[in-house]
């Protein structure tokens, strides 16, 4: 009997902690190995195990698209405070990882929700102009099918996603919310400029590492070598540099009729829309890789050799994207950009001719109504006028 093989006619998958088992080489089976995996001058058994051992690659690789389900956390507004360990068993979207860790930090837990939504506001703030701008799904995953593939729209997803957490956990820590963390106290002192480190400087270590370990958990199973969680993994990392790089000093002086005879400083996490800047930068200038060994190691190189490498900062992406120009039913959170508001005057994405693919647009007048006329009343208030004017407005065909 094979060492994969249980009583019950069932084979198990090594390395699987038996996930998966496939019925004892049904016919149907055979005729697959032997056109797929059947060399002259390999035996059956050895065919077999190259075909369950491509399912389990397969199956790593599905695991590690859907990675992102943690999101889902955003949408869950009918639960209250997370504060207590059965509300982690009910959490829509959390692997059993990602609930135990929640078991673990229940008290990070809203910040972590925060995190979640973040990042969708910020995903559909920086792709507001673009064919596909982050509309979500009630369901998961929250961005539709698009982040199940290996593209550079997965991948900023990815990135932001990563950033977001470290960003919302770190400003929990600073705002007192958390027991396990504070300000970081690690920075005192005097610096060699000559300024004294003091108030509550962000704990950016402990933000990175609890994302590290949330939103990674998944990637960093045991087996989890597929090219997607390579990708995954190298671009939740390129969100957190994104807030590590970009780190800032700020300052208060100290003295007489605001003189600046002593000054205190702490460090900063920056804006999180600067963050989102710079990771959106990142996709613009992203890079498709692939997967190849060095050594016994598993590395991404960028696919056109002519390509220099990609940092720790860059994104990247395993595929091309799709145009994005029309609904596609069958893949959910693909909408097309029929009914989409367009730019007649720009060249850019955000313009008619390419946002509308070539379809064309319609324009129409309509009424909109700003506020004007301004005044500042003392004290303290501002009161203003309703302006109504009419404005053209251009959408896709």
């Amino acid at each position: 009997m094979s060492p994969w093989m249980r009583d019950d006619g069932l084979t198990a998958l090594p390395g699987a902690r038996s996930c998966f088992f496939f019925p004892r080489r049904p016919p149907v089976l055979l005729g697959i190995i032997s056109a797929l995996c059947d060399p002259p001058d390999l035996p059956l058994e050895m065919s077999e195990e190259c075909v369950l051992r491509c399912v389990l690659m397969l199956c790593c690789a599905l695991l590690s698209a859907n990675a992102s389900n943690w999101l889902y956390l955003a949408k869950l507004s009918s639960v209250g405070s997370i504060r207590d360990e059965e509300t982690c068993e009910r959490l829509r979207g959390l692997i059993q990882r990602q609930v135990q860790i929640c078991k673990r930090s229940v008290e990070v837990m809203d910040a972590v929700r925060r995190g979640a939504q973040l990042a969708i506001d910020e995903c559909q703030f920086q792709f507001r102009n673009r064919r596909w701008n982050c509309s979500t799904l009630e369901t998961m995953p929250v961005f539709g099918k698009i982040v199940t593939q290996g593209t550079r729209e997965a991948a900023f997803v990815y990135a932001i996603s990563a950033a977001s957490v470290a960003f919302a956990v770190t400003r929990a820590c600073s705002s007192g919310e958390l027991e396990k963390c504070g300000c970081d106290h690690n920075v005192h002192g005097v610096s060699p400029e000559g300024f004294q480190w003091s108030g509550c400087s962000d704990n950016i270590a402990y933000g990175v590492a609890f994302s590290q370990s949330f939103v990674d958990v998944r990637e960093r199973s045991k087996g989890q070598s597929s090219n997607r969680a390579l990708m995954n993994l190298h671009n939740n990392e390129a969100g957190r540099k994104a807030i590590l790089s970009h780190m800032r000093v700020e300052c208060k002086c100290h003295g007489v009729s605001g003189s600046c005879e002593v000054k205190t400083c702490w460090k900063a996490m920056p804006p999180f829309r600067k963050v989102g800047n710079v990771i959106k930068e990142k996709f613009d200038g992203a890079t498709e890789v692939e997967q190849r060994k060095a050594g016994t190691t598993k590395v991404l190189m960028p696919r056109n050799s002519q390509f220099k490498p990609h940092t720790d900062e860059d994104l990247v992406y395993l595929e091309p994207s799709p145009d994005f120009c029309d609904h596609d039913p069958k893949m959910p959170g693909m909408f097309g950009t029929v009914g989409r508001q367009c730019n007649r005057t720009s060249k850019a994405i955000d313009g008619c001719e390419l946002m509308c693919c070539g379809r064309g647009f319609q324009t129409q007048e309509v009424e909109v109504v700003d506020r004007c006329s301004c005044k500042f009343h003392w004290c303290c208030y501002v009161k203003c006028k309703q302006c109504r004017k009419m404005v053209e407005m251009h959408t896709c065909r």
